[in-house]
């Protein structure tokens, strides 16, 4: 057993803690001779330990302080409560070499967003910290959202699914007009209500001013035609932004328009686009396809999953495809893939124009009949690299799995 496992045990034993048998096993398997991450996520199919809870977070957070070679915690999906957070706040304010913290889905609520933030208005070296799926609401992301006009040093900031409500969305957006550090920002699946969209005109005047985003994830926002125009006539602006996540929202064919005009723009630096589910249908991928053509898209990795295309649209998109030697990765499942579609995707992929781990389909044939399968890859999750941030596995793209479908 490792010195520090022995640290561990000592602490639990001295103020009468149960030992997680989780913990042993990281601390035991990780020597200080490097620098190391700590992957404690929460009970699943392949991890029988228990989940970590608010005594394990203070047993952890002794272990950690004034510690140089731990650089990333993971602790996604455990039962950590705002008790739990108060130790890992006053770790942050300690001496330490974190620069990663994930405590997607725990029980983390208003309290324990407010206690993170105070933390790390002094806290000069993480720069990574994920709060998705847990309940910080508005009290909770407004102080975030402060957070961001003192601290300098976060670069990535992961709130989605955490009931976030309009008036906090907006304060992300008035900040981030000034801030010139964070490059990542997932505010996706939020609680917005009415019609007006008034986050949107606030998120497009901040990124015709904002010089350093470079990812924005807007999933699940509800996003009609009138947020979409003016997104995308900011991008016209922006010269930083190379990752726009807006998956599951309200986009038609019609709204494809003023994104192509953002894609075809000569200094474009958008790279990775997400419209996974949405309605962007024949004529919107026949659009987008006529920008892929263009010398001056710099698009590169593109999801249209789950869009409601047919023969026409993809058939555009596989012809853009192989003029262009830009793209690299098309996600198409969940459309209509009838005769040509398949034979077309197919042969993109045998010349090699298509690589197979591009792509979430895959060609195969029955009684002389070409079919597409869907594979289990997705578009990236996250496009920047947080240096020393090896706390996720989901930071390229997604696992290979197979699903026929005759």
């Amino acid at each position: 057993m490792q010195a520090r496992a022995e640290v561990y045990h000592r602490f639990c034993a001295e103020n009468e803690i149960k030992t997680n048998p989780h913990v042993s096993d990281v601390l035991g398997k990780t020597p200080k001779t490097k620098k190391s991450v700590w992957k404690l996520c929460g009970n699943n199919k392949l991890n029988p330990f228990p989940r970590l809870d608010d005594e394990d977070a203070l047993a952890l957070s002794k272990c950690l302080l004034n510690t140089t070679d731990v650089t990333a915690l993971d602790l996604s999906y455990n039962n950590i409560t705002d008790k739990g957070v108060k130790h890992l706040a006053e770790l942050l304010q300690g001496e330490n070499s974190l620069r990663s913290l994930d405590l997607t889905f725990n029980d983390i609520g208003e309290s324990g967003a407010q206690l993170l933030s105070q933390s790390l208005q002094s806290n000069t070296t993480l720069l990574s910290l994920t709060l998705s799926g847990n309940k910080v609401k508005n009290v909770g992301a407004m102080r975030l959202a402060d957070l961001l006009q003192v601290n300098h040093a976060l670069q990535e900031l992961r709130l989605e699914h955490c009931d976030l409500d309009t008036q906090s969305v907006i304060a992300f957006a008035i900040v981030l007009k000034s801030n010139r550090t964070l490059l990542s920002l997932d505010i996706s699946r939020p609680l917005l209500f009415g019609h007006q969209e008034e986050w949107a005109v606030h998120f497009s005047q901040m990124l015709a001013v904002n010089r350093s985003l470079q990812e924005l994830h807007l999933g699940a926002m509800g996003i009609m035609s009138s947020g979409i125009e003016r997104l995308s006539k900011a991008l016209l602006f922006n010269h930083s932004l190379k990752y726009l996540n807006l998956r599951g929202n309200r986009v038609t064919r019609d709204d494809v328009l003023p994104l192509v005009d953002a894609l075809v723009r000569k200094d474009s630096a958008l790279e990775v686009l997400d419209l996974t589910a949405n309605q962007v249908e024949d004529e919107g991928a026949e659009y987008l396809s006529g920008a892929l053509a263009s010398p001056n898209c710099s698009l590169k990795e593109l999801s249209l999953s789950s869009n409601s295309i047919r023969t026409a649209g993809l058939l555009s998109l596989a012809k853009a495809l192989d003029q262009n030697s830009t793209l690299t990765h098309i996600y198409i499942w969940g459309n209509h893939f009838e005769d040509p579609v398949c034979l077309a995707f197919r042969a993109l992929m045998d010349k090699g124009r298509l690589h197979c781990d591009h792509t979430d389909v895959r060609a195969y044939e029955v009684d002389g009949r070409v079919f597409l399968a869907q594979v289990f890859q997705t578009l990236r999750r996250r496009f920047c690299k947080i240096p020393e941030n090896d706390s996720s596995d989901d930071a390229g793209h997604e696992p290979k799995g197979i699903k026929f479908f005759v």
